[in-house]
């Protein structure tokens, strides 16, 4: 989406507000008639994720939906993420980086995430959704305020200048904000949502398996990622610009 495509600040801002308490899957509608193929559902099937493709397949919305594979999930999380695929009937775009954690540790030394975990999210996760979000115009997240300080002031809408040689914008859309964990876990349990069995185990949020511990219950939802390290945000979130 290019500069004059682009609604204003204050034009997006009350757009955004105008869907506060409207359904997800209105927000959703909204974005498949506004972008068609250039709008995109990325998830790494974290319960909000989960709602969010439950939501489009109520109303019968052919959104695309894409994750990124790093090569260093869970096995449980890879199983998962096919399970959802079946239960769905949708074929998910899974996207990888470039090299494989063994090219990595050949070039950068092993274990990066232990040295460096900025670089290693980088790598492993910003480049490859960088690269999908060139054929994108709006990517929607599940992205919700309670999940921690880093997000408390997430909105519904919110545009990213993503490219500036290009002149390509995105638009983020955040269609859970005002949800709260205990709504996203009641809605996948009252529809029978497979979810990833690791929450069952302590974990609260699932990423790399060398970077995320068990947390138990209560607390920051991002709790037990990145142990150790002053590091809340693996860079997906807050790579770009805000467009203000």
């Amino acid at each position: 989406m290019v500069a004059s495509d682009l609604p204003g600040v204050e034009e997006l801002r009350l757009l955004s507000a105008g869907f506060e308490g409207v359904s997800p899957a209105e927000v959703l509608r909204w974005a498949q008639q506004r972008f068609g193929v250039r709008v995109a559902i990325g998830t790494s099937f974290q319960l909000s994720g989960l709602v969010l493709l439950h939501q489009a397949a109520t109303v019968g919305l052919s959104l695309e939906c894409f994750t990124i594979d790093t090569d260093l999930l869970f096995p449980e999380s890879v199983e998962h993420r096919l399970e959802i695929e079946r239960f769905f009937k949708l074929k998910v775009d899974v996207l990888r980086p470039a090299a494989s954690p063994e090219e990595q540790a050949r070039e950068l030394g092993a274990e990066l995430w232990q040295r460096q975990p900025d670089t290693c999210c980088t790598l492993r996760k910003v480049v490859p959704l960088q690269e999908k979000l060139k054929r994108l115009d709006a990517w929607i997240t599940g992205l919700r305020r309670d999940q921690g300080e880093s997000r408390h002031g997430v909105q519904i809408l919110e545009s990213y200048l993503f490219d500036p040689l290009r002149d390509h914008y995105v638009l983020k859309i955040n269609p859970l904000a005002s949800w709260t964990r205990d709504d996203v876990w009641k809605y996948v349990q009252t529809h029978q949502i497979p979810y990833n069995r690791l929450l069952d185990h302590g974990y609260r949020s699932i990423g790399c398996r060398p970077c995320t511990r068990p947390a138990g219950e209560g607390g920051n939802e991002r709790a037990g990622r990145w142990t150790g390290f002053d590091k809340a945000e693996c860079g997906l979130h807050t790579f770009m610009k805000a467009h203000v």
